[in-house]
């Protein structure tokens, strides 16, 4: 019999952009978080085990509003997120204040995963045909001979933007089997009147159509990432000793593998919708977006009951 997958959420964000925890904001009929609806769907696609990253001064309220939730249907594990979270010999910029980013997070779960695993963020909310794809393809996934197989969950580029301001995706490139052939981490990528742009660093603008696959960090992958990350990570380190402020993401450290030619992965499309709360202002777009799911019953009123 296969392995039930793994879940590892990221959920150590700061959330600055949206000014608060929004990991635990309420958006469902019953009070529910997004990450309510993750943990749902991911549970009913199969997953066995959930790992949850975040940070420790956020534990107690994560704890006390979702994980004694989640613990009373799941298994729930937690691994923690912190800046002095380094490899030997390395120790925290003084300036350093931003967490290491993305790829860091998920290096963090290493010692709470044993088998092929998934990951997500908190505060995305990707369908239940996402994790389904994703589940089915970590369970029949054959052992690698040569690059490592691994899976991103493709959505449509203009069914994951925000109307209230910039947001950051991953903007991929296949090749002709479905594969992946590189992911450009795009920060700034906003609705306008003329369409959809990318707001460079330097003023500049990039049209995009909109069109383009999207990574929204939904991964499938095998523990055989973890030693690839430790390596990236410290060269990482190296290349920034002096940017404060630069982040390990994990599309860059999946596009590196790629690259290399030690991964390949493959892009499962979904046709799923994605709602998220990068800014308050999405709240209300988000409520009634998952509102209009459960009256058309994707889900129930109520989703623990």
């Amino acid at each position: 019999m296969s392995q039930s997958p793994t879940l590892v959420v990221l959920a150590a964000g700061i959330g600055s952009r949206y000014g608060g925890l929004k990991q635990i904001e309420p958006i469902g009929p019953g009070g529910e978080a997004v990450l309510d609806y993750a943990v749902f769907d991911a549970k009913r696609a199969g997953f066995g085990k959930f790992v949850f990253v975040i940070r420790k001064d956020i534990e107690r309220d994560f704890r006390e509003v979702l994980g004694s939730r989640f613990e009373r249907h799941v298994d729930v594990h937690y691994a923690f997120q912190e800046l002095d979270m380094l490899p030997p010999g390395r120790t925290v910029p003084a300036d350093r204040k931003k967490p290491w980013g993305t790829g860091h997070a998920v290096l963090c779960a290493e010692p709470q995963v044993s088998g092929p695993f998934a990951v997500i963020n908190a505060d995305d909310f990707y369908g239940v045909e996402s994790f389904q794809v994703l589940g089915d393809f970590l369970r029949s996934a054959p052992p690698a001979a040569g690059a490592e197989v691994y899976a991103m969950v493709g959505f449509q580029l203009d069914r994951t933007l925000s109307e209230h301001g910039t947001v950051a995706r991953g903007v991929c490139r296949t090749d002709a089997q479905g594969n992946l052939m590189s992911v450009e981490e795009l920060t700034a990528i906003e609705q306008h009147a003329g369409g959809i742009r990318n707001k460079g660093h330097d003023g500049s603008h990039r049209p995009l159509t909109g069109r383009e696959i999207a990574s929204l960090n939904c991964w499938g992958f095998q523990p055989s990432l973890f030693a690839h990350l430790q390596r990236l990570f410290a060269a990482f380190l190296e290349r920034n000793r002096s940017n404060a402020r630069a982040e390990f993401y994990l599309p860059a450290a999946v596009n590196a593998l790629i690259e290399e030619g030690a991964a390949r992965v493959k892009v499962l499309p979904t046709p799923c919708r994605w709602f998220g709360v990068t800014y308050r202002e999405d709240r209300a777009v988000v409520i009634e977006g998952i509102r209009a799911l459960a009256r058309a019953g994707a889900y129930p009123e109520r989703l623990w009951t």
